[in-house]
């Protein structure tokens, strides 16, 4: 019944193009569309970690799964031109943050150019019926002040992932306003916070690095006790992106052309510190010690908070789990995939299901 219900059964059926699907999010949001009856087609250049989500869950056996470079609009292009495209979400990015500042040309062609190719797609497409386009939520100007930034508020960026998303935004509404508002397609962007979850392994991210310490009895190193995040599990943005791209089409408002923020409610947002205290409940016995960061070089901001106000008013849609819950449904998640003898697939259509009743609730409240 959940699943009948979830989005008015909006993507049952539906062609759903995902690029960045071997990543993070892209594989649960291809999970979440697979329960949801669409038809998912993947858009990446590679597998980007390993373990790996993506092959954990064997996707590539229930999806059309195409390979090319973001940066090349005839890759891109090709898939527009073979399939017939109902909806789009653009996940493909340079995610890390400091993988950017050690490389800033690339960050800026992916995050930028690739952007803007999958824009000029979108623009030239006739059967697209709504695309939504992730930054981040480090596309604000980040001044690190007590409340949570608004879709209003100032784009900028002090390092090279935060001005990539930026003008990722700019890009977006270059297109829009010169193009794409005089088109039967219906677009928007979505900024999210920090999200946590089974199946990450990426690199120089702080739960990936200690699920491979202590998965190998190691200790780990820890920056920046301090620094506050908008932690949320990775399905809370994604189940807003959903929204958002349903509502593009069936709401009463006009949201063509929007921006929203998809993050944890105020009361949620912790730091570091606390979040090593809540994964230490579950992995017993794990070891890690704090230091000063000590590259001077590397910025990184210690404040950063969302204002979600829109996207309840507008969408319906607030973050489902507290802090703790996401932390255990995180620390769970890897603990049962060590394991050796878990189906990822049921395991992570098990924690979408769990999800899906907890955002019902939540949604009818």
């Amino acid at each position: 019944m959940v699943k009948k219900m979830m989005f008015n059964n909006f993507y049952n059926g539906k062609n759903v193009l995902i690029t960045g699907h071997t990543g993070f999010k892209g594989t649960w949001l291809a999970s979440w569309l697979l329960k949801l009856g669409a038809n998912v087609i993947g858009f990446s250049d590679q597998v980007p970690t390993k373990p790996s989500h993506f092959e954990a869950l064997n996707l590539k056996d229930k999806i059309k799964d195409y390979r090319g470079d973001i940066r090349n609009f005839l890759d891109i292009k090709n898939v527009f031109d073979n399939e017939k495209i109902d909806i789009l979400f653009h996940l493909a990015a340079m995610p890390i943050v400091k993988e950017c500042y050690e490389k800033p040309l690339s960050a800026l062609t992916t995050n930028v150019i690739g952007s803007s190719n999958l824009l000029e797609c979108v623009r030239q497409d006739k059967n697209i019926i709504s695309a939504v386009f992730i930054t981040s939520d480090k596309c604000y100007d980040n001044v690190e002040w007590n409340y949570g930034y608004r879709e209003t508020d100032r784009l900028g960026g002090k390092d090279p992932y935060s001005a990539s998303k930026a003008c990722a935004e700019l890009a977006y509404r270059t297109y829009f306003e010169s193009y794409l508002k005089n088109l039967p397609v219906k677009t928007a962007t979505a900024r999210a916070g920090n999200v946590i979850g089974g199946g990450d392994w990426a690199k120089d991210r702080i739960v990936p690095d200690c699920i491979k310490a202590w998965s190998n009895n190691e200790s780990v190193t820890i920056r920046n006790p301090n620094a506050t995040r908008p932690w949320q599990l990775v399905l809370e943005p994604i189940s807003g992106y959903l929204v958002l791209g349903w509502q593009l089409i069936e709401s009463k408002l006009n949201l063509d052309g929007e921006s929203f923020n998809f993050g944890p409610r105020a009361e949620e947002v912790r730091s570091v510190n606390a979040l090593m205290i809540e994964l230490r409940k579950v992995w017993q016995n794990s070891k890690y010690e704090y230091i000063e960061k000590i590259d001077e070089d590397f910025k990184e901001a210690n404040l950063l908070k969302l204002c979600c106000d829109k996207a309840l008013s507008l969408l319906n849609w607030q973050a489902t789990h507290s802090f703790s819950t996401t932390v255990l449904e995180t620390a769970n998640w890897y603990q049962a995939f060590y394991q050796n003898d878990t189906n990822i697939w049921e395991l992570t259509a098990d924690t979408i299901s769990r999800f899906e009743k907890e955002f019902m609730k939540r949604q009818s409240n």
